[in-house]
């Protein structure tokens, strides 16, 4: 069942577009990567089906009875975050802020829930530790836990692995691989790394030129000329490449 739908979106701000012309489909259970360039659209993209930015042009549909307060989202962190003096457990927790509704308080359900996210993505060691003292590993590790606080059927992760070294960057694809497999959480992940979204996702949305350049299955983009296009410059190393 589609849980998201994108019907001739153009996006930007204070009128000037900066994508447009971009429609797709997400079902349920889907991994879906967002590639392109830098200033691409890609975060615009993101914060449009979050609803925190309206599009200038078409239609976000979700379905599957989703509702925007009930998707995940990692976003990307500035130096001022990663520093931010909370522990762990309150940082987990504070995912569960829209289930509260008026209430000032987290029901025992609530932290049930946030104790069970944090040991399905070990961390629950490190419950009591201040946020700021851990590694970005460790952080983004907490990030999706509160992430998962908020949802059950649809994660948004914008660059999750960005700034990891690579030992760290693949044991975060391997846990969303898990969420989406093992656990059937739907994914909607922007990416750099041509190569991980590729191996791990199974469709890829391209944006570039302020246009789509691509939507369809992983192995169709494999075969797609603009793949290749973007091997044969690393290849070649004349500077093509996907940020």
């Amino acid at each position: 069942m589609a849980q998201l739908i994108c019907q001739n979106l153009a996006l930007g701000y204070e009128g000037k577009r900066i994508a447009e012309n971009l429609s797709f489909t997400v079902e349920a259970g889907d991994y879906l990567c967002i590639v392109g360039e830098n200033g691409s659209g890609k975060s615009t993209l993101i914060k449009t089906i979050l609803r925190l930015v309206s599009p200038l042009a078409g239609s976000v549909q979700l379905g599957d009875g989703l509702r925007a307060r009930e998707i995940g989202y990692l976003p990307q962190q500035s130096a001022a975050q990663r520093d931010f003096p909370a522990s762990v457990q309150e940082i987990v927790l504070s995912g569960c802020l829209n289930r509260c509704g008026l209430r000032p308080f987290y029901s025992r359900e609530e932290k049930n829930l946030a104790n069970a996210n944090m040991k399905r993505l070990g961390i629950d060691t490190l419950a009591r530790r201040c946020y700021r003292e851990l590694s970005g590993g460790q952080q983004q590790r907490v990030l999706l836990a509160r992430a998962l606080c908020a949802t059950r059927k649809l994660l948004l992760l914008d660059e999750p692995a960005a700034g990891l070294d690579p030992a760290a960057g693949a044991e975060m694809y391997q846990i969303i691989e898990m969420l989406n497999r093992s656990d059937g959480i739907t994914v909607i992940m922007i990416s750099h790394d041509i190569a991980a979204a590729v191996k791990y996702a199974n469709h890829i949305l391209h944006i570039g030129g302020k246009e789509q350049l691509f939507f369809g299955t992983a192995e169709a983009y494999r075969r797609s000329g603009l793949y290749r296009e973007i091997q044969e410059g690393h290849s070649s190393g004349d500077g093509k490449s996907i940020e």
